[in-house]
């Protein structure tokens, strides 16, 4: 088996240099390692692509993803960006807090760390550039910003993640990752306020209580949708499933009827982007459901998890370890694809220590958020660096910052257990018994 192994992993990565679709690579790279298996290939792999996607559970990813588009195009983000502003637009860099806040309230709503990058930045920036401060700056502050919205809820990939760590509720997820991406957008924020200090920003003028309460009223219907969904899910009047649906009645409604961003003659081009993204998402679940089915057969995760655990007795050890690897993945693949192939080999590792599926699965997004703004892969650092017109080059200098807290907010989330399971708890999302039956919670690993 340790001969299966070694070929799905050598054909794996020489796809991956010769620049293949991560999609076709692990199709092509399972293939290769079924046939020297000796099963079928052909029958295997399309049998595990249809039962990989064959789940009610992500019938929420398209819909959440046409929601995304429709609200990146139906002016939400502007209201946001003005609310934020009369918020902590006053302190010192004013601006940096606004693009910080807004991008985590768009890329929330939205579920989108994309679409909060070429939305809010597309304002941000220029705006930004406007008053002075540094451009690489301003493409550093909305790349990384924009991440935390793929930890507030709702989000597709803790969708992706519930599917592939089996029985993991999304609901559990979805309250999960609030406190995170609060923490991760907190240090983001403290990164600004050192820049503004240093750099002698300019603050916004201080808003009145009525010019609050006014930015407010015109941004109230865009953050009214978290209120639906979330609230929904939590009363149990509909799943996760039903409230992605009900987020595109909604954003349908108010991009086209109340807002009148979008036109009805734009609805058709909508559409076909999110069939389009829809159909690259799924073509990764399903070729992620072949490997994963050759790695089980190869005992991938158990001689991983052997290895791991044989390293050190220490779970901060062994979840430093851990999160070290995923930083490098991150850097190099996709978060789908990532957490596709990796939940099922780390995921039984940390369950040996103690540590809820739940934490776990936060811990892993929040991890590779990070990779969103490193290149090669770098979605969110490439279209950054296009609204804001600069090369990588130039903003590198400004991300370490960003990166250094980033990391230490992830740590933070590794390592403070309460950070993801407190409020999942507190909704009755979580039994407080099976949390307190982790170890790791109580530290009292043997």
């Amino acid at each position: 088996m340790g001969t299966i192994a070694l070929i799905l992993v050598v054909v794996f990565a020489l796809l991956l240099v010769m620049d293949v679709p991560i999609a076709v690579a692990i199709a092509l790279s399972t293939f290769v390692a079924i046939l020297a298996e000796g099963s079928s290939p052909s029958v295997v792999v399309a049998a595990n692509m249809v039962s990989g996607v064959n789940s009610f559970a992500l019938l929420a990813i398209p819909f959440f993803i046409l929601s995304g588009h429709l609200m990146g195009r139906g002016g939400m983000a502007s209201r946001l960006i003005d609310f934020a502003g009369t918020l902590v637009g006053f302190f010192p860099g004013g601006l940096a807090y606004v693009n910080t806040l807004t991008c985590m309230l768009f890329g929330s709503i939205s579920g989108s760390a994309a679409a909060a990058v070429s939305s809010v930045g597309g304002f941000m920036i220029p705006e930004m550039n406007r008053k002075g401060y540094n451009r690489e700056f301003n493409v550093a502050v909305t790349t990384t910003a924009a991440t935390t919205g793929l930890l507030i809820p709702p989000s597709n990939i803790m969708i992706v993640y519930s599917v592939a760590a089996g029985s993991v509720s999304i609901a559990a997820m979805f309250m999960a990752g609030v406190l995170p991406g609060l923490v991760t957008g907190l240090f983001i924020m403290l990164v600004c306020g050192a820049f503004a200090i240093k750099n002698k920003y300019p603050r916004e003028p201080r808003s009145s209580f009525k010019e609050i309460l006014v930015s407010f009223k015109r941004a109230f219907l865009s953050l009214f949708l978290i209120i639906i969904v979330i609230g929904g899910i939590l009363a149990g009047v509909f799943t996760a499933t039903e409230a992605a649906a009900i987020a595109v009645v909604y954003a349908l409604l108010l991009s086209v009827v109340f807002y009148r961003e979008i036109k009805i003659s734009e609805l058709p081009d909508l559409l076909l982007q999110t069939g389009i993204t829809t159909a690259v998402v799924m073509l990764l679940i399903g070729a992620s459901s072949g490997m994963s089915w050759i790695m089980t057969m190869a005992n991938i995760p158990q001689t991983v998890s052997a290895t791991l655990l044989g390293m050190s007795e220490n779970p901060i050890i062994i979840l430093l370890t851990i999160n070290v690897l995923l930083l490098c993945v991150g850097t190099f693949m996709d978060m789908t694809p990532a957490v596709l192939i990796f939940t099922p080999i780390f995921l039984p590792v940390v369950e040996r220590l103690g540590m809820h599926p739940v934490h776990f699965g936060i811990m892993m997004i929040a991890n590779l958020c990070i990779g969103l703004c490193t290149p090669p892969v770098g979605t969110c650092l490439f279209i950054g660096c296009g609204v804001g017109k600069t090369t990588i080059a130039k903003v590198t200098k400004y991300m370490l910052p960003f990166f250094v807290s980033m990391v230490l907010a992830l740590l933070v989330i590794t390592y403070v257990p309460a950070t993801s399971l407190w409020l999942p708890v507190q909704t009755k999302q979580l039994k407080a018994e099976d949390v307190q039956q982790s170890t790791f919670m109580r530290g009292d690993q043997e």
